[in-house]
């Protein structure tokens, strides 16, 4: 059982973070703007604080986080660009502004594109037109990558919400997208990588409830995924989509 701190506990992915949570018998903590929008069955089992990380100063943020052993991000959104790097600045320096023995292990959110493509040295954000949008997801693993904190920032595909597969059934991978990626890939020309890119990424449409169970999962100190990238894919030969998922033949893949 982990003192476990949610952010975002009440959006697509932190309300599964949050059931899950409580239902493996964690002392659960929650930041959320409306409280009201917790599962009425949940408020009970819980600490709630009503705070907006918007505009929250850093040592009151650091002070809801002392006493915590862990802490998941699941707030904010990549369509708010400024505001969503901000949003993680914030998170991460109130973090670093607590004594090293008081600092939870930390998971954040990214995307698929913030993972390297293969061995080319290339990344999704780096390519055109995925980076208009998702250049956020670079600016805070940037972040991240220059503190000292105890982090790891999940880098999933487009999330559903659909019944769990079981993560033991999912890919997953360190730094790198978690499908095939051909050894030619490296000598393609940047539109050309885009379209490779963008037909793997139906095999990293995962559930929010995998996603939610792989961070539950790793809230060790300093374990295999700390201060890694982690991408999830399905299983070999399955691809999704935002409303459904289905096993095709792997020829498909």
């Amino acid at each position: 059982m982990k003192r476990l701190l949610i952010l975002g506990a009440t959006g697509s992915l932190g309300r599964h973070v949050l059931q899950q949570a409580v239902a493996a018998g964690h002392q659960v903590s929650v930041i959320v703007r409306n409280p009201a929008k917790l599962p009425p069955d949940l408020r009970s089992r819980i600490t709630v604080h009503p705070v907006d990380l918007g505009t929250v100063a850093i040592g009151a943020l650091a002070d809801l986080v002392r006493g915590h052993e862990a802490l998941i991000n699941c707030a904010g959104l990549v369509t708010e660009g400024r505001a969503f790097v901000e949003l993680v600045d914030r998170v991460v320096s109130s973090v670093e502004s607590l004594a090293p023995s008081e600092r939870p292990i930390c998971w954040f959110m990214a995307g698929a594109a913030v993972l390297d493509i293969g061995q080319t040295g290339r990344r999704g954000v780096e390519l055109p037109k995925v980076r208009d949008t998702y250049w956020p997801h670079r600016k805070n693993f940037e972040r991240l990558n220059t503190s000292p904190i105890d982090w790891r920032l999940l880098c999933p595909g487009p999330m559903v919400d659909q019944a769990a597969l079981g993560i033991d059934r999912l890919r997953i991978a360190a730094d790198q997208l978690p499908v095939a990626v051909p050894s030619f890939a490296g000598k393609l020309p940047s539109p050309l990588l885009l379209l490779l890119f963008a037909s793997k990424v139906p095999q990293m449409i995962v559930p929010y409830a995998d996603a939610a169970a792989l961070m539950l999962a790793h809230l060790a100190p300093r374990d295999a995924m700390s201060r890694h990238r982690v991408g999830l894919a399905l299983p070999v030969g399955m691809r999704g989509k935002k409303d459904t998922w289905a096993a095709k033949p792997r020829s498909a893949s």
